[in-house]
C-alpha cells in the first residue's frame, strides 16, 4: 500500500475558507476518482516562520501504479482548481510514502 501526502501551509487570510473547500469539496474530488481508499486530514502542530496553518493531507491507495494512473488522469485538474480558488494564498509539497507494516 501507499500514501500519497499533501502537504499544505496556507494563509491565514483564506485559512476558513480554504479548510470548507477541502473539507467538502477538494477531498471528495480526490476519492471520487476512484484510487484512493481512504483520505486522513491533520493539522500540523509547527509554528512555521513563513506564518500561515499547515495541514497533512494522506490519502491510501492500493498500488504505486494506482497513484500513477492519479497522476497522469486526475491530478493536474484537482491542482488547478486550487490554484484558481487561492492563488499566491498558499505553498503545497507531496510524498510518497510506502507502508512497510502496521501495528
Amino acid at each position: 500500500m501507499y500514501i500519497y501526502n499533501v502537504t499544505t501551509n496556507i494563509d491565514e487570510s483564506v485559512h476558513d475558507e480554504w479548510l470548507r473547500w477541502m473539507k467538502e469539496i477538494h477531498i471528495p474530488d480526490v476519492l471520487a476518482t476512484g484510487k484512493f481508499l481512504n483520505a486522513k486530514m491533520s493539522k500540523v502542530l509547527v509554528e512555521e516562520e513563513m506564518g500561515g496553518i499547515t495541514y497533512s493531507v494522506q490519502f491510501t491507495t492500493l498500488n504505486k501504479e494506482t497513484l500513477e494512473k492519479y497522476y497522469a488522469e486526475d491530478a493536474q485538474r484537482l491542482r488547478a482548481d486550487a490554484l484558481k480558488r487561492f492563488p499566491n494564498k498558499f505553498v503545497s509539497f507531496r510524498t510518497e510514502l510506502e507502508i512497510i507494516s502496521e501495528h
